[in-house]
């Protein structure tokens, strides 16, 4: 089959034109992947399942480790399968970064997925998965709603969310192997909660006793499976722009609409034991797969060092007049910035026992994948809920370096000075708006209508300040009494106000390298 995209004729990808591939730009999958066992029962279609746990079901399978395939529910109405259906469920992985400084390129034709399957036409079919002694493990990404108790039907076809799904193969599986303990599954949710493993086995607990299944089944539910809490980090945008996609088809030789984007850093971060890594063996070929007793540092090193730079920053960023984040990464004088606020405060300040080094480790990563030049992050994007993100990943951490300095971490001072200015706005159509480099912005914060009244009432910045910091409603805690800390981003506001952020930043700079 072919297909003709901007008058150039190019085949589909698909198991009958893999020999036809004469590119060595990209990896093919061996034609024996095609005979793989599904492994694998994996609920939602998204990019960054595709971008994560597959690429990793893919690199093992290739290496002759894990020997599975995954087969995927979709379990909305919305879209189709017909992209999957065309292409045998095969699709191309185009990795895309910098990794140790250094830009990295590769493509990878995954093979992983055996098939995609629709819950609300053949959940018959996914049943007959549950009842399979191949079938080993679950993966999820149904948003963070989708891990939530509703009054659902499992005996229901199909039940009408996630859980629901979940709990009725689970149940199929323990009937149809009356329950064997040996026959239980490794449960691996992706969802961006916290313990979301822990979360989702209560919900399916909690549905179990709506239904009124046997107590016997509660039993095989709680020894012979393993619901691990897991964390997940990889941008994956999914499908380029046209002009890129169409020179990647180009260099390719085929036409494929369900090729992705992903950066070159990849974390995935499961609680589990020997017994667990004994399963999951595409550990065993990258190291970004980490097992371990305890994720909770990967939790704090991505809220605090990832998370946080990005919020403390993104004021700086729209002031100074950077769309993108590696826009503003290509200016010496941000990146000297963000770099020292890394390593000085962030990595100093993380409210959980981690080692220097590897929080210093994280951040040189954090680093990299900011000067990503294919991958862009809007920094607006980044300021949604402003206020909150400071809360909940930066506030913990200024508590916690003056904690152990009693002494003000001007980096962060600095970006609360940008945001209290990045919250000053007028409003129009009902949405509250600032302005940078003569352009405006939306701010899309649901506090931005007490800055804005904030900023109209108070005689001076001063004012703003302190009525700001001492605000214990915003931030749970009294900041102005932290010592020189309001102060310090007065006087930020004031060097901003006059001068300009990014001058405000080469003064920070310099004094760094006196």
């Amino acid at each position: 089959m072919v297909s003709i995209r901007s008058e150039i004729v190019i085949m589909i990808l698909n198991k009958a034109n893999l020999g036809d591939i004469k590119s060595s730009g990209v990896q093919v999958p061996d034609a024996s992947t095609f005979n793989l066992p599904e492994k694998v029962l994996q609920f939602g279609t998204g990019v960054l399942l595709r971008g994560l746990p597959e690429y990793l079901i893919n690199k093992a399978n290739m290496a002759g480790i894990f020997n599975g395939r995954v087969a995927v529910v979709k379990s909305t109405a919305k879209g189709s399968t017909n992209d999957f259906d065309t292409q045998d469920s095969l699709y191309t992985i185009g990795v895309r970064g910098i990794e140790n400084g250094q830009k990295t390129e590769e493509n990878i034709i995954s093979s992983a997925i055996s098939r995609v399957i629709n819950a609300q036409t053949a959940w018959d079919d996914i049943l007959e998965i549950a009842c399979s002694e191949d079938l080993e493990i679950v993966i999820s990404n149904t948003t963070e709603a989708g891990i939530q108790l509703t009054n659902d039907n499992v005996h229901a076809s199909p039940p009408g969310s996630f859980p629901g799904k979940l709990l009725s193969v689970l149940y199929k599986r323990y009937k149809h192997f009356e329950g064997d303990e040996n026959r239980g599954l490794i449960i691996l949710p992706t969802e961006l909660i916290s313990d979301n493993g822990s979360v989702l086995k209560e919900v399916v607990f909690a549905l179990a006793k709506q239904n009124d299944l046997e107590e016997s089944f509660y039993a095989w539910l709680d020894r012979a499976n393993n619901f691990c809490n897991s964390l997940v980090d990889r941008i994956v945008p999914g499908k380029p722009d046209e002009i890129t996609l169409k020179a990647l088809e180009e260099q390719l030789g085929y036409r494929d609409e369900l090729l992705i984007i992903a950066e070159v850093y990849r974390l995935w971060a499961i609680e589990g034991d020997k017994k667990i890594k004994r399963v999951l063996t595409f550990e065993q070929v990258d190291s970004g797969v980490i097992i371990t007793p305890d994720i909770s540092m990967f939790k704090e090193l991505k809220l605090r060092l990832l998370n946080g730079s990005h919020t403390l920053t993104c004021g700086i960023a729209i002031l100074a007049g950077y769309d993108t984040v590696h826009t503003a990464m290509t200016d010496d004088r941000f990146s000297q910035f963000i770099t020292a606020m890394l390593q000085e405060d962030l990595s100093r300040s993380i409210p959980y026992p981690v080692a220097a080094q590897d929080a210093l480790q994280f951040s040189g990563n954090v680093l990299d994948r900011f000067r990503n030049p294919f991958i862009k992050h809007y920094w607006l994007s980044i300021s949604t809920n402003f206020t909150l993100k400071l809360k909940m990943r930066v506030v913990p951490m200024l508590l916690h370096y003056y904690e152990k300095f009693n002494s003000v971490p001007e980096h962060i001072s600095f970006g609360f000075a940008a945001y209290l200015l990045f919250m000053r706005s007028g409003e129009g159509a009902g949405h509250f708006h600032g302005a940078s480099q003569g352009r405006p912005y939306q701010i899309d914060d649901e506090n931005a209508g007490y800055y804005s009244n904030l900023w109209l009432s108070a005689k001076s910045s001063a004012e703003v300040v302190t009525n700001s910091l001492s605000n214990v409603q915003l931030w749970d805690t009294d900041l102005s009494l932290l010592q020189g800390f309001a102060e310090s981003v007065k006087e930020h506001l004031d060097l901003i106000e006059e001068t300009g952020v990014i001058e405000g930043m080469k003064r920070i700079n310099s004094k760094n390298t006196v």
